[in-house]
């Protein structure tokens, strides 16, 4: 018995495989047409499924494409910082913490300087040999444009008749210990400075004071010197600086009087006494660097 091709199952038709034959409608015969509206009927249906697909594969993509330029944003502007714990480091390997310390130093500080004035304000610090000769030691000494020459000098440990008037009981009372003098002069004008030593800054403080104009320094000549302020009026004046009182007597060498208008021996007995305070305070000043380098 054989069998042909027409009592089979039909095959089916696929519009998308070109190798597959089309359907024709049941019971015909090769008159029959084939049913076209069923035909356009499942290629439509066909057709709307596939643009379905390609519409959701479409969103799909667009979604995926956003999500990578969302990742790559954030990489972007990041502070590069890894998270976790990167597997790519050794095993030994750790991370800095970026909260740790900075080095601390303890705080330091030069200690303050030492004050000259301690050092000439009592006699337990002012230990530095002292004497006329290491007080003014300049022959010449330069004062602005004056230059002063110097004259005698004189240093005795009684105190007392080295001055007049009122003077010699107020060193006495106040245990004057020594007294130093020297005398500049320029052209006719002379000064002698007396400086009185005493063993605390109180005590010098005291004796300049409770002197008054009626007590003075006695002029020094000698040296070149001749002897003036005897009969003369002169200028006296007292001042003093730690543990020293220093007077000043000035007048002129002709033996005329001072007066108000006698500028040169006022600008004289300026230079002199300045002269007197910066020998103090420069010794006060070498001691108290002595001391901290010790």
């Amino acid at each position: 018995m054989s069998y042909g091709q027409q009592g089979g199952p039909q095959s089916q038709w696929d519009p998308w495989k070109p190798q597959s034959q089309q359907p024709w409608t049941s019971g015909g015969d090769d008159g029959q047409t084939p049913d076209w509206a069923a035909l356009a009927e499942a290629s439509e249906t066909r057709n709307k499924k596939r643009r379905m697909l390609f519409i959701g594969g479409g969103a799909v993509a667009t979604i995926a494409i956003g999500t990578a330029v969302a990742m790559a944003v954030v990489s972007a502007n990041g502070n590069n910082e890894a998270s976790g714990n990167p597997s790519n480091l050794p095993a030994s390997g750790s991370i800095p913490s970026s909260s740790a310390s900075a080095p601390s130093f303890a705080p330091t500080s030069a200690p303050p300087p030492l004050d000259p004035r301690e050092f000439i304000a009592s006699k337990a610090k002012d230990t530095a040999p002292l004497s006329a000769q290491s007080l003014f030691p300049y022959a010449k000494l330069p004062m602005g444009s004056t230059v002063y020459k110097r004259g005698a000098t004189t240093d005795t440990k009684s105190c007392a008749p080295t001055a007049q008037g009122t003077l010699p009981k107020v060193l006495t009372a106040n245990d004057c210990t020594r007294l130093l003098r020297v005398t500049y002069t320029t052209k006719d004008v002379a000064v002698t400075i007396g400086v009185a030593v005493f063993d605390t800054e109180a005590q010098a403080t005291r004796a300049r004071t409770q002197s008054d104009k009626k007590g003075f320094i006695k002029a020094l000549a000698g040296d070149g010197v001749k002897a003036f302020c005897n009969a003369a009026t002169c200028l006296t004046t007292a001042n003093s600086y730690g543990r020293y009182a220093y007077f000043a007597t000035a007048g002129f060498t002709t033996g005329k009087d001072v007066t108000n208008q006698s500028t040169t021996v006022y600008s004289a007995g300026n230079d002199l006494r300045l002269f007197t305070y910066r020998q103090i305070h420069s010794r006060g000043e070498a001691q108290a660097s002595a001391a901290a380098n010790r």
